[in-house]
């Protein structure tokens, strides 16, 4: 009897909270700590994000901070979506990017790198660079620079540690002052 009774009030219990934690974390929402200074000053290393998963890859649109998996690198990345499907991409010696011809405000860059480089981003596929461009590993150095669509997890939505910039992304100045 007293086995049936811890079953029912604690097994069932924790193993109802499991399952819903796992269907979160597969369906909903998940969590990263970010390991690079790659996007600084917006993100910071130690930083940890919530992340919402992407289903449809049509809502996202330049300027979003996007998780997603590098084949090439084998590890998990966060950057900040440039160019989606049909965009032609051009950099310029002082680091401006255009996009289908029109200059891209990028007011979240704080280190822009000298590189001049186009991309025409496939069907299907998207590019990706770090708001960090002097340090930021991104699509601009790949030997294959565009991410497809089926490995974007998520679209990073707030920074909920350290608690000091809890909140939604800040870029520029204020980013760098919290």
């Amino acid at each position: 009897m007293h086995i049936k009774k811890f079953i029912r009030e604690w097994v069932v219990p924790i193993g109802v909270a499991i399952a819903i934690a796992f269907i979160i974390h597969t369906f909903i929402f998940f969590q990263i700590k970010v390991p690079s200074s790659s996007m600084y000053p917006t993100i910071k290393i130690g930083d940890r994000i919530i992340v919402t998963r992407v289903y449809n890859r049509s809502n996202l649109k330049t300027g979003d901070i996007v998780v997603f998996y590098s084949h090439e690198l084998e590890l998990t990345l966060i950057k900040r979506l440039i160019g989606v499907p049909g965009d032609e991409v051009k950099i310029n010696d002082s680091g401006e990017v255009f996009i289908n011809g029109k200059q891209l405000d990028q007011p979240y860059v704080i280190n822009k790198a000298n590189i001049s480089k186009n991309f025409k981003v496939p069907e299907g596929k998207y590019l990706f660079f770090g708001d960090n461009r002097e340090v930021s590993n991104d699509a601009r150095w790949w030997k294959d620079p565009y991410i497809d669509g089926k490995d974007i997890e998520g679209k990073a939505q707030v920074i909920i540690f350290p608690f000091k910039r809890l909140g939604k992304f800040v870029i520029g100045q204020e980013a760098i002052n919290k």
